[in-house]
């Protein structure tokens, strides 16, 4: 069975999303958290591809799906199905989309069943911080950009006790640091 990891575009104020993130919107005025990814830079490019590679499925929370308009029936990654964890009704999914309403242990296990071995990865805040405090998360990554956006939507929320990291890689990037981190156990 693969590892659980989480990677996101993180301002140095912690947001994964600009003000006024929805439907319609996507990372509201917070667009430029992926400006690097366009970059194409060889060191961005060899570790997202690295990333991606292990990824066999991805679990999305509800914010996360409604904001990407529900990936248009698909999943943020190309060829990795998605799980949706979330406690309102969802639209009816697609082949490639699972709906979990049961919590976000279930979902993982759910992503795990259809990820082949391969690593599962989490998004969205509200999903990353109920895994991180189920102890699900294995490795962390912050694709941590230059700029302090000043509100919008936090990658961690509240957490009820500290989580210990440890630093594995530190990839400076034109645009963006990559810091990535083990979760101790």
């Amino acid at each position: 069975m693969g590892k659980v990891i989480t990677a996101s575009a993180v301002s140095v104020d912690g947001f994964i999303t600009g003000r006024d993130p929805g439907p319609g919107r996507g990372l509201g005025d917070g667009g430029m958290l992926f400006d690097w990814y366009g970059d194409r830079d060889e060191r961005n490019t060899r570790l997202f591809d690295t990333l991606s590679g292990r990824v066999g499925a991805m679990v999305a929370g509800r914010n996360t799906y409604d904001d990407s308009e529900g990936f248009d029936g698909g999943s943020p990654h190309p060829t990795a199905p998605l799980v949706v964890v979330t406690h309102r009704p969802v639209p009816e999914a697609s082949e490639r989309q699972t709906i979990v309403t049961t919590g976000i242990e279930d979902a993982v296990e759910a992503a795990q069943k259809l990820a082949g071995g391969k690593d599962v990865g989490v998004m969205g805040g509200g999903a990353v911080t109920a895994a991180l405090q189920a102890g699900l998360i294995d490795e962390l990554v912050l694709h941590q950009v230059p700029i302090m956006l000043g509100a919008g939507r936090p990658y961690f929320q509240e957490l009820p006790s500290h989580i210990r990291l440890t630093l594995v890689d530190v990839v400076a990037a034109p645009g963006v640091t990559h810091l990535h981190y083990e979760v101790q156990r």
